[in-house]
């Protein structure tokens, strides 16, 4: 740690530079993002873009353009598709004389993903980049190695949809390789990457603990038993070492959610889950009565979590925060119990009525409304409006999102054990298309959605504070992790073993050896 910290001095002095070039300036900060660094250079790093936000691009080179416009973005900065304009011009994408700028192409596809509702250029841009990065790939036996794993990587997934934690263990050993790679930066990025590692794995052993002393795990032998899965969605959602207790916390919310998911998928009858579900609504022990055990102990658990959790921020802030969670439960709750209703009725709803009730079931508004009170201090009364019946947009779209994808991945396993429909088979079952026709309306769908939660970079427009959007944003980026390659959650996928041994259990190798001096 304290060599990380002489580490950080030498990149502050080199962002303090006023002979960089503005690009090189760009670059740098790139690059601390994809490192997993910024969160050290908040203050340097907003200095230099909100100096450079205020000037006309002179920048005539397309990569240039779209890095500038991509970071301005994702740093909450008012700028316009228009800085393209000499790029697009009046005679249609096709006859953009730029398709040999194969890394100019790249970072307009990236910066593509950061359009707003109505940029129809940055959304045409995408397709148009996208189509000649593929040819890039199929037809270029003497490519530069480095820039087609650059493309191949931003194809899979874009970097704006990417998990945060993961991408960056993969660009460190990217960037090693690269030939304009800055030695103490690397360092710094390894170093820093294993302090925070094991900060988390401290918040791992804490809610291990935890889940043991409940007791649900051997009570419910039904229910998915997925601890770790559990935590590592809470380093998707924020990996800061500071946000310690807002993994901890979120990590029990998951660990409760994902139980009384399968209280109601697999274990209850109707009759108990209205009984269950009347109880969570009125919070009253005296319906619990006619219930088996182990959802009387499912419900206790649960009603002590959110009341010691609202006890914490009443000492904390003095605020009482109690109804907030109970609504969040209750409204998920309710959304599990029509689902229950539907699946035991054999009832197809429609599209719209699925949805409706999805985006709650699941779980998004709960999660997000605990995050809210983990990271907003001092919490804004104006923002509560939006925490409880009226959920604002940024929950809506991000949890529109997280179900989309989810669907996407886990939706004929879950069809299999016993569930209702998801959106793919409503989607199916109103327009006669074939599965892989409705597979991509949902993907055209999270698309679409993702340029209006992009609609959250303006600060202006809502109550929030910008660590919760970022929470709400890396929530959704988190539903593409776990879905991508099926159900990363409660199946059995190799995939996310591997990615949770890589960012949990695996280190990156000093970029230095210690000498005994060092060590002591």
């Amino acid at each position: 740690m304290r060599r990380r910290d002489e580490l950080k001095k030498e990149v502050k002095i080199m962002l303090s530079n006023r002979n960089m070039k503005q690009l090189e300036q760009l670059e740098i900060i790139d690059n601390l993002q994809r490192l997993g660094l910024c969160y050290h250079f908040e203050d340097e790093i907003y200095s230099i873009l909100n100096n450079l936000s205020g000037k006309t691009s002179k920048r005539d080179h397309l990569y240039a353009k779209a890095l500038e416009f991509r970071l301005l973005r994702q740093h909450g900065f008012n700028i316009s598709q228009e800085i393209f304009g000499g790029f697009f011009g009046n005679i249609g994408l096709s006859e953009i004389q730029y398709s040999e700028d194969t890394k100019g192409m790249l970072y307009l596809y990236e910066a593509s993903f950061l359009a707003i509702e109505g940029e129809k250029e940055l959304e045409l841009t995408r397709n148009w980049t996208e189509k000649h990065l593929r040819e890039y790939l199929e037809n270029n036996s003497n490519m530069d190695q480095n820039l087609a794993e650059l493309v191949h990587h931003a194809l899979e997934l874009p970097l704006h949809w990417r998990m945060l934690r993961l991408d960056t263990k993969w660009f460190i050993n990217f960037y090693k390789k690269r030939q304009d790679m800055i030695p103490f930066l690397f360092e710094l990025a390894s170093l820093d990457f294993n302090i925070v590692q094991a900060a988390h794995v401290e918040d791992l052993k804490y809610v291990a603990r935890w889940w043991k002393e409940t007791c649900l795990a051997e009570n419910l032998p039904f229910a998915r038993d997925r601890l770790v899965e559990n935590f590592f969605w809470t380093i998707g959602v924020n990996f800061h070492p500071e946000y310690g207790y807002f993994r901890r916390i979120a990590t029990k919310v998951n660990a409760l959610v994902t139980t009384i998911d399968d209280v109601y998928d697999v274990f209850g009858t109707l009759d108990e889950l209205q009984i269950f579900t009347d109880a969570i609504q009125s919070w009253n022990i005296d319906k619990l009565d006619k219930l088996p055990d182990n959802m009387k102990m499912c419900y206790f658990a649960l009603d002590n979590f959110i009341n010691q959790v609202a006890a914490d921020a009443f000492e904390e802030q003095g605020i009482f925060i109690l109804p907030y969670l109970r609504n969040a439960w209750s409204d998920l709750c309710k959304s599990y119990l029509r689902e229950a209703k539907w699946y035991c009725s054999r009832y197809i709803p429609t599209m719209e009525e699925y949805i409706d009730n999805a985006w709650i079931s699941i779980s998004a508004p709960v999660i997000l409304v605990h995050a809210y009170f983990l990271v907003a201090n001092p919490v804004n009364k104006e923002a509560l409006h939006y925490l409880e019946d009226n959920y604002h947009d940024i929950i809506r779209r991000s949890a529109l999102i997280l179900r989309l994808a989810n669907d996407l991945g886990t939706s004929s396993e879950e069809l299999k054990r016993g569930d209702v429909p998801k959106s793919i088979q409503c989607y199916m079952n109103k327009t006669n298309a074939s599965e892989e026709e409705a597979r991509q309306h949902i993907r055209v769908l999270i698309s679409q959605t993702w340029t209006k939660l992009n609609e959250a970079h303006d600060v202006a427009a809502h109550p929030f504070p910008k660590i919760f959007v970022t929470c709400a944003m890396n929530l959704a980026r988190m539903a593409q992790c776990m879905y991508q390659h099926g159900d990363g959650h409660g199946g059995n996928n190799s995939t996310t073993k591997n990615r949770i041994m890589a960012l949990l259990f695996k280190s990156i190798p000093p970029a230095y050896k210690c000498s005994s001096a060092n060590m002591l």
